[in-house]
C-alpha cells in the first residue's frame, strides 16, 4: 500500500512507523519544516501510573511496550525505563497513595509504596522532607526535542518513506488523493490526518462538529542539575489529575488541604523528568479557555520552582527556557482518542489530549489494524 500521512508529531510519526514496519510506501508531509507543535514540548513521559482503568490503561500499557521495541530499534528516542516517583508530604497524600496499592491493577502499573529511607536510597537527590513516594516501574521517558526527528531519520533508512516538510495540505480530493499549498497532488491507499491541535482549516472541513478541545501548558527547562535524578518526578497534587486516583482517599486529600491559589487558579501539578544533557524539565499547568494568551505568566513557573526546591531540598539550577504548548483533547476525556472516517479512504486521528507522547504507538497501532494494513 501507499499511505498519505498528515502531521508529522508523534502520533503522525507512529502512523507512519506502522506503516513502514507493515511493509508499506509512506508520504509523510508536514506543515513545518519539522514538528514543531505539542509533541516536542512536553516531558517526554510514557505515563502509564495515572491512566484510568479499562481502555486507556490498557493503551498506555501497550504502547510502553511498543517504545521500548522501538526505542531499541531507534536509540535516538533515548527511551529509558526510568519509572517514577510521587512523593507524598503529607499523611492525607500518603493515604492516596496507600489507596492506589489497593487497585485490582495495581501490579499492572507496578506500584510500590516507598518509605523515606527507600526513597532517599533510590534518589539521592530528593532531599526533601518526605513520608515516603508512590512509585511506578512502569513509567519511562523519552527526549521529545529529538525523539521525531529519530523516528524521521530511521523511516529514511527503509527506503520506503518520503518526508514533505513545509507544506500544509489544503483539501483531500475524493478518497486518495491530496492537494498541498504548492498545488501538487499526493495520491495513496489510504490518507491519515494527525493534525494535533490544528482543529481548524482542513479539519475543520472535513469533521466539523469534532469533539475535541485545545489545551494550554506552560513548562520550564532548567540548566544541568549536577547529579542525577533517575526516576521521573510528580508531587502529590498530580493525584487530583489523574483518574487512576479518583476515590474516597482522594476526596479526603482535597478537602483536608487546598492547593495554593496560584496552583489552583493554574490547575498546576508538578512533573519533572531530568533530560539527557542534566538539565530538568519541569511543568505544568493546563489552560482550556481560548482565546489563549500569547505570552506566558510568571506565578505558575514561580509556584512550580518552589515545590520542585523543596523536593530537592537545594536551589534549582538557572532557568534556561520557558515555553507554552497546545495539544489537542478530547471533550470526553474517558477516550483515548477520537478517530474518525472523513470519508472513504480518509481517517483523522486526533485529540489523546496529555496522553499523546504515552499511548500514539499503541493508538497508530490500532488504526493500522482497523484499516487493514
Amino acid at each position: 500500500m501507499r499511505v498519505i500521512v498528515i502531521g508529522a508529531g508523534v502520533l503522525g510519526s507512529m502512523h507512519a512507523w506502522q506503516a513502514v514496519q507493515r511493509g508499506h510506501e509512506v508520504v509523510h508531509i508536514e506543515r513545518e519544516a519539522e514538528a514543531r507543535g505539542a509533541s516536542v514540548r512536553n516531558f517526554g513521559l510514557i505515563w502509564v501510573s495515572g491512566r484510568a482503568a479499562g481502555e486507556e490503561l490498557a493503551t498506555a500499557l501497550r504502547a510502553r511496550e511498543l517504545w521500548e521495541e522501538i526505542g531499541a530499534a531507534v536509540p535516538g528516542l533515548g527511551f529509558r525505563a526510568n519509572g517514577s516517583l510521587t512523593a507524598v508530604t503529607t499523611e492525607a497524600e500518603l493515604a492516596v497513595a496507600r489507596a492506589a496499592l489497593d487497585r485490582p491493577d495495581a501490579a499492572e502499573r507496578g506500584f510500590r509504596l516507598l518509605t523515606p529511607g527507600e526513597v532517599r536510597a533510590a534518589e539521592p537527590a530528593l532531599r526533601g522532607e518526605l513520608l515516603g513516594a508512590l512509585a511506578c516501574d512502569r513509567d519511562a521517558a523519552v527526549e521529545p526535542r529529538t525523539a521525531q526527528r529519530a523516528l524521521k531519520e530511521a523511516l529514511l533508512r527503509s527506503g520506503r518513506y518520503t518526508f514533505l516538510g513545509g507544506r500544509e495540505v489544503r483539501d483531500v480530493i475524493g478518497g486518495n488523493t491530496v492537494r498541498d499549498d504548492r498545488g501538487e497532488l499526493h495520491s495513496g491507499d489510504a490518507v491519515v490526518l494527525c493534525t494535533g491541535a490544528w482543529l481548524g482549516g482542513l479539519a475543520r472541513e472535513l469533521a466539523p462538529e469534532l469533539p475535541v478541545r485545545r489545551v494550554r501548558l506552560q513548562m520550564m527547562q532548567t540548566a544541568p542539575l549536577g547529579e542525577r535524578l533517575a526516576a521521573s518526578v510528580a508531587d502529590a497534587d498530580s493525584f487530583r489529575y489523574y483518574p487512576a486516583y479518583g476515590g474516597t482517599a482522594l476526596d479526603a486529600m482535597a478537602a483536608a488541604q487546598a492547593q495554593p491559589p496560584t496552583a489552583a487558579e493554574h490547575k498546576t501539578q508538578l512533573l519533572m523528568v531530568q533530560r539527557a544533557d542534566g538539565g530538568l524539565t519541569i511543568g505544568d499547568t493546563h489552560e482550556y479557555a481560548e482565546p489563549f494568551s500569547f505570552d506566558v505568566d510568571e506565578a505558575p513557573y514561580g509556584h512550580l520552582a518552589s515545590v520542585a526546591e523543596a523536593l530537592l531540598g537545594r536551589p534549582l539550577p538557572q532557568i534556561r527556557r520557558r515555553w507554552a504548548g497546545v495539544y489537542a483533547q478530547c471533550v470526553d476525556t474517558s477516550r483515548v482518542v477520537h478517530r474518525e472516517r472523513v470519508r472513504d479512504g480518509v481517517w483523522l486521528v486526533t485529540g489523546p489530549g496529555g496522553r499523546g507522547m504515552t499511548c500514539s504507538p499503541a493508538i497508530a497501532e490500532t488504526t493500522a489494524n482497523e484499516l487493514g494494513w
